[in-house]
């Protein structure tokens, strides 16, 4: 990175420190896909952005097969999204609003397969995950980031850390990797 490397700034995330520029190069994907299995969470965030007050959001985020995004939606304020592939397989599923996964609507994001990307308009409930290991991804949506009103989370799904987040998320998995004829979940 031109400029100021790395701090961190929460247990679950770093920033960059540069000035003018910063490349996304392996060695900072190896480095978050590696915090990211050290993570109890099993993911960890790279914000590229100076702070919750810049108007656009810029971040690496390196997730582990098993790691629980609780189904969510930016809708309050409205708030588009995208994420970019850079490593690994990833599982994208939006639903319905009565909490439906829309398997058929879902979204296999893998190099080999030429998916690279997916974008979103503001109030789509959705979730990800990774497919395997070292999985991550460059996202962006608009700012400033205020954790009170950025994700306004599933009212139908059991926040991270329940007891049947995992149970919760091997289901929607294991129906992703049917529809899509993967392999059996690693985890």
């Amino acid at each position: 990175m031109s400029g100021g490397g790395t701090i961190r700034v929460s247990p679950a995330a770093t920033r960059s420190c540069h000035d003018t520029l910063a490349v996304v190069d392996g060695a900072l994907i190896e480095a978050k896909a590696r915090d990211a299995a050290a993570s109890a969470r099993g993911r960890e965030i790279h914000c590229f952005h100076t702070g919750n007050e810049d108007t656009l959001q810029r971040m690496l985020n390196a997730l582990q097969p098993g790691s629980y995004i609780t189904p969510h939606q930016h809708g309050r304020p409205p708030k588009a999204e995208s994420i970019v592939l850079l490593a690994g397989s990833l599982g994208f599923v939006p639903f319905a609003e009565d909490g439906t996964p829309d398997i058929a609507g879902s979204v296999l994001l893998d190099g080999p397969r030429g998916r690279y990307a997916v974008d979103f308009r503001a109030g789509l409930w959705h979730t990800f995950f990774a497919l395997e290991p070292g999985t991550v991804l460059f996202e962006v949506k608009p700012g400033p980031y205020d954790p009170d009103t950025d994700k306004q989370f599933a009212p139908w799904a059991p926040p991270e850390g329940d007891a049947r987040a995992a149970a919760y998320l091997a289901g929607i998995e294991d129906s992703f990797r049917a529809y899509w004829n993967l392999p059996g979940r690693p985890w």
